[in-house]
């Protein structure tokens, strides 16, 4: 009756074990893609700002332009 009921606790804490390390691997992955979706984010914004520059610039041109009309 030991030896089985030893065996199930060996089977219990290594389903256990898998389970944690399943869930350690999952957080790792998902940190990964939050921080790689974190920088594509940035670097979206950032791409945004200068298209945003250049609207403004070509904005201000055209109004000098149609002031001299």
């Amino acid at each position: 009756m030991d030896k089985n009921i030893g065996e199930q606790l060996n089977k219990a804490y290594e389903a256990y074990r898998q389970a944690c390390m399943d869930r350690d691997h999952a957080v790792k992955e998902l940190q990964q893609k939050t921080d790689n979706y974190m920088q594509q984010i940035h670097e979206q914004q950032q791409k945004i700002e200068l298209q945003n520059s250049i609207i403004a610039n070509l904005k201000s041109q055209l109004a000098a332009l149609n002031a001299n009309r």
